[in-house]
């Protein structure tokens, strides 16, 4: 059976040329162009797969990211955002908003048709944020920083810190093993868990958010050059 796409994109040429490569690779394909018009689509033809542009008209992608999010017919629907390079606060609020991966423009075709068949190749994660982290598990302290899995909480110097579900997993995951390097895709399998849908370019970004959201603290999230990253001792 054909893998359904539906494309979300108020320019007309860009919806033009995606539509083309994806009905020449041997994809079923919608498009639409706004917001409202892609939640209407969605909630009746359930799409394997979403691409959807930030920048729209009326509703933004953002919020027909969590609307899709929000609905039991499309909570499980992978969601690949367009965004151009310079949205990066735009591409960390969408992937904390459930985005399954994202694009930036301009992009080539066969980068495009590549993203897409990675995406729909894999399942998505069917974890909740209440299973994220297990109750049971220690709390973390080091550097002025309390990471408390059962409270799903963070503390440095006693402030507390406002995380995402995604970013307080990636934070915990590295900071249980201080000294360690991890490579993105070990950091989104201990994350999320094998086959989540998304790429690991993707853990870039929520690093850049967990950065920022973390201060002066953010400095004991380490990059390693060529490897991935590791939670300073």
């Amino acid at each position: 059976m054909k893998k359904f796409v539906l494309i979300v994109e108020d320019e007309e040429d860009i919806r033009e040329l995606v539509s083309y490569h994806l009905l020449k690779e041997g994809y079923q394909v919608a498009s639409v162009a706004s917001g409202e018009e892609a939640l209407t689509v969605a909630e009746t033809q359930t799409p394997d797969l979403i691409l959807l542009d930030v920048m729209l008209p009326g509703m933004d992608g953002l919020t027909v990211c969590q609307r899709l999010r929000a609905s039991p017919k499309t909570a499980d629907v992978a969601i690949m955002m367009l965004t151009a390079k310079s949205e990066e606060v735009d591409i960390v609020r969408g992937l904390n908003l459930g985005a399954t991966d994202y694009v930036t423009k301009p992009f080539s075709p066969k980068v495009l048709l590549a993203r897409v068949r990675a995406v729909l190749r894999r399942k998505p994660a069917a974890a909740t944020a209440e299973e994220d982290v297990d109750e049971g598990d220690e709390v973390i302290e080091a550097h002025g920083m309390v990471i408390h899995p059962g409270r799903h909480e963070v503390r440095i110097d006693g402030n507390p810190v406002t995380l995402s579900s995604t970013e307080f997993r990636v934070l915990y995951f590295l900071a249980g093993r201080p000294g360690w390097v991890f490579s993105r895709q070990q950091i989104l399998d201990g994350v999320h868990g094998d086959n989540y849908a998304i790429t690991d370019r993707a853990v870039d970004v929520q690093i850049v958010g967990l950065r920022k959201k973390l201060g002066e603290a953010g400095k004991y999230i380490e990059t390693v050059r060529g490897v991935g990253y590791r939670f300073k001792e």
